[in-house]
């Protein structure tokens, strides 16, 4: 079955300010002997995993993004580029590739993270093509519970649970790149439609009345919790790290 890779480039980067380029064409002139630009790391690890067909799904006015990339041949890929419908974060940004994922295994990747180990995706893929999972996470130490999606585990080591940007310092663990089956792919546009049913903006209620984002780690929740078969891959001497940030950039 043939794998898609998905990148998500359609966010507004409001955490930087205004920049004169999309953020994922960024320049990062002190990553040596590494891509140039910020996403470009994420194309040549896919391209590694033998994940050649990539679909990046941007917005109005992020016209040069594809002005780099192009076709993606000077890459080793295919890209092909999807336009953003609904404006209300991530799974509605990736949602406007269901049409053209249905039937196919995908590969999700944030272009806006660097990571390690760089055959992650080599990883998950030969782990997965072996096993009957309908959907697999990267996962890597992190400390970073207030703004990260956390990994908690039950006893006897798998997943229990999604726990979103929350006060929970006794989780270690969190997400960065995932891998699934169609069976997937039609429930997380079930769960949009029933999110878009339920608030014309595609916001969630929570437990003390407010709303907020619909965040990707939502709709993994639900489906471990309606028992989706669920995997990962620990990388124990792996990391992200998110450029979305002034503070994180700084480090380079």
């Amino acid at each position: 079955m043939e794998i898609i890779g998905l990148v998500p480039a359609a966010g507004i980067a409001s955490r930087l300010g205004k920049l004169p380029y999309s953020k994922e064409i960024m320049p990062l002139p002190g990553m040596k002997d590494k891509a140039s630009v910020l996403s470009g790391n994420l194309v040549r690890y896919f391209r590694q995993a033998g994940i050649n067909n990539l679909y990046f799904i941007i917005r109005k006015g992020k016209w040069d993004i594809p002005e780099y990339y192009g076709d993606g041949t000077s890459f080793g890929v295919n890209i092909g580029y999807l336009m953003m419908n609904l404006p209300f974060g991530t799974p509605f940004t990736i949602s406007q590739a269901i049409p053209f994922i249905g039937d196919k295994i995908v590969a999700l990747g944030f272009p806006d993270i660097l990571f390690e180990p760089e055959n992650a995706f080599e990883k998950l893929k030969t782990r997965f093509l072996e096993t009957d999972s309908d959907l697999i996470l990267g996962i890597v130490p992190s400390a970073h519970y207030l703004r990260s999606d956390m990994i908690e585990l039950d006893g006897y080591g798998k997943i229990k649970d999604i726990v979103i940007k929350q006060n929970r310092p006794d989780l270690n663990h969190s997400w960065f790149i995932a891998l699934w089956r169609p069976a997937f792919t039609f429930f997380m546009k079930d769960q949009l439609d029933r999110v878009l049913a339920q608030n014309r903006e595609g916001r969630i209620t929570l437990p003390d009345g407010s709303t907020r984002e619909l965040y990707m780690g939502d709709i993994i929740r639900e489906a471990i919790v309606i028992g989706m078969k669920t995997d990962y891959i620990l990388f124990r001497e792996g990391y992200y790290r998110d450029m979305g940030t002034w503070e994180e950039l700084h480090k380079l």
